[in-house]
């Protein structure tokens, strides 16, 4: 950061910065980082993916090089520029910048505009903007299939849209957080397993995996530290559980917040997904102690907020440890 990364003031930086998003979010007029990085993807992904299988990976670690290397080079300069100015325009614009990289209050509304149609019948409305945050086919889906799939989003971009970003933001302030966030980019336009981009998205879609193994982890333990303050967890045998269930997960990380979510929600995760029509069999997580409702919704979200509150706690106390250190 501006400061140090792994001091107090450090984190102070990213208190604001958390502040910021939960109060004005992203807004659309408002031009967006990340926006930006997805357009140079989209481009470099029409110049460059085509060829042998060899040269389309070897493209797609240069892509990936490209991207994030890039993004970590601009948004550095743009903060030795401001330091340059004033430090206190460093200052501002370290706290906007890690705003940019945050999803609090986005996950929270995105996760209530399904949620609130949902509630009161309007399943129509509630799959088109189930649609909006999913990959899935939601055309068909009833009340427990789209709070399934909204639940298991809250789960997953918990790590992606919060905690992640925080850990990356302060081990390396602003910069760093957005080089994140171009990972994650890169990810989710380039990283997926489809004919197009197994060998272009390789690159994109490791490295992703590596970005977040460490923030994962921690955050499912959040999670289950934090739960004792939403009503009726079930915090008793989800660590061990989360443990057993988070590697049956396609992926190497999802499955950590999934399961523990699963587990604090008494519900359970998983199981057939349809895109564009192909049914797509995920493990189960959890079990199903309750019938999927509406409810859990709600009840993700809160847990949503425990545990990224438990998240900056840990940071706190590593700063405070960094302190101590001579």
């Amino acid at each position: 950061m501006v400061s140090e990364p792994f001091g107090l003031a450090g984190l102070g930086l990213l208190l604001l910065a958390i502040a910021l998003d939960l109060m004005i979010g992203d807004p659309r007029w408002l031009p967006h980082p990340v926006v930006l990085v997805g357009r140079v993807i989209a481009r470099l992904d029409h110049a460059w993916n085509h060829g042998t299988a060899r040269a389309r990976r070897l493209r797609g670690y240069l892509l990936t090089a490209v991207i994030v290397l890039g993004t970590y080079a601009l948004a550095w300069l743009v903060l030795a520029m401001l330091t340059w100015w004033h430090p206190w325009l460093a200052v501002l614009g370290e706290v906007a910048l890690l705003a940019t990289s945050l999803a609090i209050r986005g996950l929270r509304d995105a996760a209530l505009d399904v949620a609130r149609p949902l509630a009161s019948g309007d399943l129509a409305t509630a799959r088109a903007r189930l649609a909006m945050i999913v990959g899935r086919d939601t055309q068909t889906l009833d009340e427990g299939e789209m709070t399934r799939a909204t639940v298991e989003t809250v789960a997953e971009n918990t790590v992606d849209g919060i905690t992640a970003p925080l850990f990356w933001a302060f081990i390396g302030g602003a910069p760093l957080a957005l080089a994140y966030k171009a990972v994650n980019t890169l990810d989710s336009m380039v990283g997926y397993l489809s004919p197009r981009h197994a060998d272009f998205g390789y690159a994109s879609a490791k490295l992703d995996d590596l970005a977040n193994w460490i923030p994962a982890r921690l955050t499912a333990f959040c999670l289950w530290l934090a739960a004792w303050a939403v009503p009726g967890a079930r915090m008793r045998g989800a660590l061990a559980a989360t443990w057993r269930e988070a590697p049956r997960h396609p992926s190497p990380n999802a499955g950590w917040p999934e399961a523990m979510m699963a587990r604090l929600l008494g519900v359970q995760l998983g199981g057939t997904n349809y895109y564009q029509g192909r049914a797509s069999q995920r493990a189960t997580l959890g079990d199903p102690l309750e019938a999927l409702t509406v409810a859990h919704v709600c009840r993700a979200i809160r847990h949503m907020h425990t545990g990224w509150l438990a998240f900056v706690m840990l940071l706190a106390l590593a700063a405070l440890l960094g302190e101590a250190l001579p």
